[in-house]
């Protein structure tokens, strides 16, 4: 859950056992009305005023990566590739009741969501990439590697055009009580290396292959200053799934949807309706 106080966050969660009973996934679920499921980044669910303002009009389902969850570290290890990953998310879906729910995805999360709708064209209704991750040029490399190698007070600078925003600042701000504060960085630091199972050394696990079996309506959008996923990959997306809308907001980094949540919101609502 965000450390912002203003954020209203999660209203209850819901473990899933998946993969044959081998892994709980924990999801985190806020509002009400039509299904909506948010795939979170590599930095871990982190919820904030998006899906705060969503939740206004859906019910957000944010289900959380295998061994990001806190108190359940391992579960990780039990997760041998990204394909077995994909499945455990199908799976979820399906016990969840969800098929033909909304799927938003930032960064990783979006990598996740437009390869779901690519094995499973019929799992979801619409699709919304918030700078994915998934696709590889040699002319404009992601900056994954440089972000994991940065130390931690350069991070904020490779995720926000302007990392002073208090959104940004709220994201990265330890929690007050200092007992808490190791906890928070190992978390911070385990969340970062579990997604890195399937970024490391470079996120191309071939969607770009497989994105014109995306059918369903898609709209990708991007940060004209994002460092981590350069936004010609925008173009890519755009020219890849055969109906797919594309937005670039200038002035803007990787976490589109906090440094443009006007934008985004409107963006996101008026494709979905």
């Amino acid at each position: 859950m965000s450390n912002n106080t203003n954020i209203k966050g999660p209203e209850k969660d819901e473990t899933v056992s998946v993969w044959n009973d081998k892994i709980n996934m924990r999801v985190r679920i806020a509002g009400s009305g039509p299904a909506l499921i948010y795939f979170h980044p590599a930095a871990g669910l982190y919820w904030d005023e998006f899906l705060d303002r969503l939740a206004q009009d859906y019910t957000v389902y944010a289900p959380e990566v295998p061994g990001t969850t806190p108190g359940d570290p391992y579960s990780i290890h039990k997760v041998d590739s990204y394909t077995d990953l994909l499945l455990m998310y199908e799976e979820l879906v399906r016990k969840l009741d969800l098929t033909g729910a909304i799927a938003v995805g930032q960064s990783m999360g979006g990598m996740i969501a437009c390869d779901l709708a690519s094995y499973f064209p019929t799992l979801f209704s619409r699709l919304i990439g918030l700078a994915p991750c998934g696709l590889w040029r040699d002319d404009a490399a992601p900056g994954l590697a440089d972000l994991y190698a940065a130390a931690p007070d350069k991070i904020p600078g490779f995720l926000f055009k302007d990392p002073s925003l208090p959104g940004a600042q709220a994201m990265f701000t330890p929690p007050e009580n200092p007992a808490d504060i190791p906890m928070f960085v190992a978390q911070s630091v385990w969340n970062l290396g579990c997604a890195g199972k399937f970024l490391w050394p470079f996120p191309d696990t071939g969607l770009r292959s497989r994105l014109h079996r995306i059918t369903i309506p898609a709209l990708i959008l991007w940060g004209r200053e994002d460092r981590v996923m350069p936004s010609v990959y925008a173009e890519d997306f755009g020219s890849g799934i055969s109906n797919c809308q594309v937005r670039v907001y200038e002035d803007c980094g990787h976490i589109l949807q906090m440094e443009k949540l006007d934008d985004a919101l409107a963006d996101v609502r008026n494709f979905i309706s």
